[in-house]
């Protein structure tokens, strides 16, 4: 699908790799809904805020509906909101807190799921273009899903069960004509990791065998372009990783 003329949904777009994605979108000519706990900066004629916790039902109700009164209809949606909080199954302070893991389970899979069937209501009701399509859903897992770290059991099973979802939701939807796409991230220079200090970064980006450094937002938000222009992607889960696989810890 074109972007240009079309809106798009990005949660997690305050910051990051959906910041990123935000400002791609509109240098390729889209409008954009941000939906964040945070307030962005980006603030302007083609982009609106709505704050809004992605596993929260009502709230997400309202962003879309936000989105189409405002631009009139949803064809993107792409999913960056994500949280993690490590901790080992079993550690010094015994068993892992089950409200943790279970939080993490609610805001990256749940919420994942949550914002992808509400847009998916809403593209629905869009007239189809000549290849058939009326959106496209990009979800954000991460290499995690498939090589955990230690601690990262709550982590890696959010962001495994994104990819999982992915075939299900794409043969779900292939008689409307949306398709879904998910991207798996490795390290990338986000503001989680802009926190540590430079030496540490700089160790995280020469374990990526090429090119050796972490990766840069604008990398995802040109493959998140790339999925949204090319209708033979779909129902797939691409790793954004340079290659890397990582260790246990």
């Amino acid at each position: 699908m074109e972007i240009q003329g079309k809106t798009a949904i990005v949660t997690g777009g305050a910051s990051g790799l959906g910041a990123a994605t935000v400002r791609m979108l509109q240098e390729a000519g889209g409008r954009v809904v941000i939906l964040d706990l945070n307030e962005p900066g980006q603030i302007g004629e083609a982009v609106r805020f709505a704050r809004t916790d992605v596993s929260d039902a009502a709230q997400v109700v309202a962003a879309v509906q936000l989105a189409v009164e405002a631009f009139g209809a949803i064809h993107f949606a792409i999913n960056c909101a994500g949280i993690g909080d490590p901790q080992k199954i079993l550690g010094k302070d015994g068993p892992a807190s089950l409200e943790r893991f279970a939080r993490v389970i609610k805001v990256n899979l749940i919420g994942t799921f949550n914002v992808a069937r509400l847009a998916a209501a809403a593209m629905a009701r869009n007239d189809a273009n000549a290849n058939g399509e009326r959106g496209v859903i990009v979800n954000t897992a991460s290499v995690a899903a498939f090589d955990g770290q230690v601690g990262q059991a709550s982590y890696s099973a959010s962001k495994a069960g994104i990819a999982g979802m992915t075939l299900p939701l794409a043969r779900d939807l292939a008689q409307t004509g949306i398709r879904v796409m998910t991207i798996a991230p490795g390290l990338f220079n986000t503001p989680m990791l802009a926190s540590l200090p430079e030496n540490v970064r700089a160790s995280l980006g020469a374990m990526v065998p090429f090119p050796s450094r972490l990766g840069h937002p604008g990398e995802y938000a040109q493959l998140v372009r790339s999925i949204i222009e090319n209708p033979m992607l779909n129902g797939e889960v691409i790793r954004l990783d340079g290659a890397i696989r990582m260790a246990p810890r």
